[in-house]
């Protein structure tokens, strides 16, 4: 029986805590739509991810398995949910393709994230224009979060942060959420 692995996008940012750079975003986003996957959009459902928060998560960069950035079980990568979506925290390792991931998150050339996984339950309806949306209701596996050039979802972050800049950061994404609660209560359908 072959498997399918999937990969989305989502958002990131670099951190200063106490002189030691991390990187941290959303690996994805709940109830908004992805890019145009190939005839489909998708959302996810919040709940999605609660079956696979105890996989063995690598975070890699670009999803390639030689620029591992952290892993759950190594506690360099920390993952959590919360309203807006799948959350991250990676503790880059000192190298230099590390390094220079930083610096490319710093400069703003790398601005979202993604995730690859495998799906446990979905459904599939048309919208109001008769295009195709899948919906994730729960993940069977989460294999990667990663920071990249191009991603699927694109309210997806990724960022580089200092302490300074901590602050600003929080309001800035705390206006995003209500903007974004906004939008989806303009979103019910009958």
């Amino acid at each position: 029986m072959s498997e399918t692995r999937e990969t989305r996008l989502g958002t990131i940012e670099v951190r200063d805590d106490d002189g030691e750079k991390r990187i941290s975003g959303y690996a994805a986003v709940f109830n908004e739509l992805s890019e145009n996957l190939g005839g489909f959009r998708e959302q996810i459902q919040p709940g999605a991810f609660d079956s696979v928060m105890n996989d063995d998560v690598r975070a890699l960069f670009n999803h390639r398995v030689e620029l591992i950035l952290g892993r759950t079980t190594s506690d360099t990568l920390q993952l959590s949910t919360d309203a807006n979506g799948l959350h991250y925290r990676i503790d880059p390792p000192d190298t230099q393709y590390a390094r220079d991931l930083l610096l490319s998150i710093e400069r703003k050339d790398i601005t979202q994230s993604s995730f690859a996984f495998r799906i446990d339950d979905d459904s599939w309806d048309e919208d109001d224009d008769g295009r195709l949306i899948r919906t994730i209701k729960t993940f069977k596996r989460l294999y990667d979060i990663s920071p990249v050039t191009y991603p699927a979802y694109p309210d997806t972050t990724v960022a580089v942060r200092s302490m300074d800049g901590y602050q600003k950061t929080l309001l800035n994404q705390f206006a995003a959420i209500a903007a974004a609660s906004r939008k989806l209560s303009i979103r019910i359908r009958p």
